[in-house]
């Protein structure tokens, strides 16, 4: 979005070295660039009402320079200039770097810098361009134009190699090369500008790739029978991907190994720490850990990892036998998996034995429950941003029962793996009237004999 360029702030004339002081008579000295309406003649309109006509040809200024110099005689090296539109160019005038600073408003677009001043501050006088580099720390997002005696052209590539956008030489300065100088330097160092955010805009898209591999894996399913689904949708207003993460594993006995997690929150930080979550599941599942005692290792490593006392996560972890026709259920304050079996309805399995969420009681117990699955089955496992969202524009939610019969009546339509999932997130999303606030993350394990 282009950023809007502010209302210019009235600087007087004396501040510029543009005018004289203020007269004996104590009225305030006239600003260099004045307002058109204020010198505009009055005419009668048809009513006889006095009314102000303002000419076409008015002095607003498009473009400022800063001009950065210790000539004590004003500007005399800066000749009259007009910009691309054929408008004046306002110049105002600082004799040293703390007149600069105040005179550094943000309706400067260029500063034009004499490298024969002093840089405050600093004892190395060997360093030639000590006073550049103390403007580019004074003001980053600002063109800079070097100023050198004729002949130094070493000393103004080495400017523009420090970060000027280009340099001059004062003795050959004329209006129409100055004026085109500054419009130049604006635009190359809006380009500059442009190509900083677009390299940020791709280490960002890097860093979220990083994180999508963290959150979202591979699953590690070789050699088992179920198959596996998953989708993942960011909520709104966020480039990151949010806390969401889950992961299925089988170990080498046969057993399948799956879990779903969120971070409370959805910055950075929370969507590192359910990385590293993850990955802490994944090793002590393979290590052999499950149940209680996993979990409670895992509220460990949140306690360790995390950046606030107040960051908790819920998860569902089950593991399924190498028969496939049972399984064993935890969960951390986290929605219950839904199961889905031929001829039956779709249910939630049960909650009744809920642990609380990983990070909220020091000490806390997880039961593990037993389950029975059948011969043939789905189950799906699931972030609450996919049971939260709105029906409708009132504030009723679509909640667990919702998402039941939704999921019910899709699985009789005959929707299966990842046909299933993106109807089931796409119907949430239209029954919320547009994105949904909150991540969705939701895996689908299938065994069909």
């Amino acid at each position: 979005m282009p950023v809007p360029i502010p209302r210019q702030r009235a600087i007087p004339a004396v501040e510029s070295g543009q005018a004289q002081a203020a007269s004996p008579c104590g009225g305030p000295a006239e600003d260099s660039v004045t307002d058109a309406s204020a010198a505009a003649p009055r005419t009668p309109d048809t009513a006889g009402n006095t009314t102000e006509k303002v000419e076409s040809n008015t002095t607003h200024t498009n473009l400022t320079l800063l001009l950065i110099e210790d000539d004590p005689a004003g500007s005399p090296i800066v000749p009259d200039m007009l910009d691309q539109a054929g408008k004046p160019i306002r110049v105002r005038t600082a004799r040293n770097l703390t007149e600069a600073g105040r005179l550094l408003t943000d309706d400067v677009h260029c500063i034009l810098l004499d490298l024969a001043l002093p840089a405050p501050g600093r004892g190395d006088s060997d360093d030639e361009l000590a006073v550049l580099r103390h403007v580019l720390e004074l003001a980053p997002r600002h063109a800079v134009l070097a100023l050198t005696a004729s002949g130094d052209a070493e000393r103004g590539a080495e400017a523009v190699r420090v970060g000027a956008q280009d340099y001059l030489f004062r003795d050959e300065l004329d209006g129409r090369l100055l004026s085109r100088a500054i419009r130049y330097a604006v635009e190359r160092k809006r380009s500059e500008s442009a190509e900083r955010r677009l390299a940020e805009g791709r280490l960002r898209a890097q860093e979220n790739r990083r994180l999508e591999r963290g959150l979202l894996p591979t699953p590690l399913l070789d050699g088992s029978p179920l198959r596996f689904a998953a989708r993942y949708r960011p909520g709104r207003s966020r480039a990151l991907l949010g806390g969401d993460f889950y992961d299925v594993v089988r170990t080498p006995d046969g057993t399948v190994h799956a879990m779903i997690g969120d971070v409370c929150g959805h910055g950075p930080d929370e969507a590192a720490l359910g990385v590293e979550l993850r990955i802490a599941w994944r090793a002590l599942t393979l290590a052999g850990l499950c149940g209680d005692q996993l979990l409670n290792t895992l509220q460990q490593v949140l306690e360790h990892e995390r950046a606030d006392d107040e960051i908790f996560a819920t998860l569902c972890t089950v593991d399924i036998a190498p028969d496939g026709r049972r399984a064993g259920l935890c969960l951390a304050g986290h929605p219950s998996p839904l199961l889905a079996r031929p001829g039956k309805p779709a249910r939630l399995l049960p909650y009744d034995n809920n642990g609380p969420a990983l990070g909220l009681l020091p000490g806390a117990r997880w039961p593990r429950m037993q389950v029975e699955l059948g011969a043939e089955w789905s189950l799906m496992l699931y972030t609450d941003g996919l049971i939260e969202g709105r029906v409708g524009e009132g504030r009723e939610r679509l909640g667990q029962d919702g998402m039941t019969e939704m999921v019910r009546r899709q699985f009789a339509e005959g929707l299966r793996g990842e046909e299933l999932l993106r109807a089931a997130v796409n119907e949430v999303r239209a029954l919320n009237g547009g994105e949904l606030t909150d991540d969705v993350a939701v895996l689908l394990l299938d065994r069909v004999p």
